[in-house]
């Protein structure tokens, strides 16, 4: 996902990073590659405790640059954990809060500094900082930053990065699945085999996001807001944040997720969080079947994430779909489930949607 078609090398670059790791309740593996493109943007978090009872797993897909993917791949759970909401439970409004906060706090001499600290060049035509490829490792998930403090400095007026990125968060405990999102990054669900999207791409086309961008006083030219950008959701691109009059969830572009939330049941095998880079490629239910045909066979998540890669990766640049940055995370939850969910509230979230048929694999479905 960019602002053009971006610029590609005359090789790919298929060397992957990848991660397994559990605890008692589920199994992760991801991998992320870099592919056809000159420089990676993508970035993730993987958290089985980031506390006693609660996972965090999170995609990022940068666009213009790889900084903002970078800084909320560092910074994003540990908001989460230390809002008020998340203290009394409510995991849905920390993670909303969260995903604004991440505009606030890139901001100003503190933001400027955040951001240089996690690039390694500015590019000098922008002026906006530039990083390498980048995840957190899993040690630093429970530490704490300090109170994010007005610093003077001669950033102090700094607006924000030109850049921005997707984010697609799923936070699980016990048998809840919040899911957030703010872009073209997708998370779904296989329950019994059947692909569920817990995610809704955030794309010009449609009708709520295009009322939004109208409204705030942006335009849609071929399929981009504003002639640019070809989704309507995400964190950074302060350029289409400018509307003094509005709230940011009501801007041309904003960071307001959508939350979704999804009681588990024992029929529920494994989640899939990934980057449009996979999406443009297999359906969620090609996805899910690719995935489940793998475990047959393979016992590590991380080398079913790699395979997916490897598969979607374009033979060359001649065709658009399998050019981008690849990345994907796999959770699968271990047998027995955690407590067996309720049998109302089984029916109640099964009945939020019909799966996808086999007639329209392709189409998506929400839970």
């Amino acid at each position: 996902m960019q602002f053009s078609m971006g610029i590609y090398l005359s090789t790919p670059k298929v060397e992957k990073f990848s991660e397994d790791g559990e605890n008692e309740h589920l199994r992760y593996g991801l991998s992320s590659m870099q592919g056809w493109r000159a420089t990676m943007e993508d970035a993730h978090a993987a958290y089985t405790n980031l506390d006693d009872s609660t996972s965090f797993f999170g995609v990022y897909d940068g666009h213009g640059g790889k900084v903002v993917a970078k800084f909320c791949a560092k910074f994003l759970h540990q908001e989460v954990l230390k809002s008020k909401a998340y203290l009394t439970g409510d995991i849905g409004t920390s993670l909303q809060k969260s995903f604004l906060r991440m505009d606030e706090m890139m901001r100003g001499q503190r933001g400027w500094r955040e951001l240089s600290i996690l690039g390694d060049k500015i590019n000098k035509f922008t002026g906006m900082i530039e990083g390498l490829i980048w995840s957190p490792r899993s040690s630093d998930g429970n530490c704490q930053v300090d109170d994010w403090a007005f610093e003077e400095g001669p950033h102090s007026d700094f607006g924000g990065p030109t850049s921005g990125s997707t984010a697609c968060v799923a936070v699980i405990r016990n048998n809840q699945l919040v899911v957030a999102n703010a872009g073209d990054s997708r998370c779904v669900i296989s329950r019994k085999g059947q692909a569920y999207n817990l995610s809704r791409d955030h794309k010009p086309d449609l009708d709520i996001e295009k009322e939004r961008i109208l409204k705030a006083g942006g335009f849609i030219h071929a399929g981009r807001v504003n002639g640019s950008l070809n989704l309507t959701r995400a964190i950074g691109d302060m350029e289409f944040k400018q509307n003094k009059f509005l709230p940011a969830e009501k801007q041309i572009l904003t960071a307001n997720p959508d939350i979704n939330t999804v009681e588990l049941c024992d029929e529920d095998e494994f989640v899939v969080l990934a980057c449009d880079g996979i999406w443009d490629c297999m359906s969620s239910q090609q996805l899910v079947d690719f995935i489940h045909a793998q475990l047959h066979t393979e016992t590590r998540l991380s080398t079913v994430c790699e395979t997916v890669l490897d598969r979607c990766l374009a033979p060359s640049t001649a065709v658009g779909e399998g050019c981008d940055n690849m990345t994907m995370i796999l959770v699968q939850f271990k047998r027995p489930a955690r407590s067996s969910a309720s049998t109302e509230e089984q029916s109640s979230s099964t009945g939020q949607a019909e799966p996808e048929t086999q007639l329209e694999r392709s189409e998506r479905t929400e839970l």
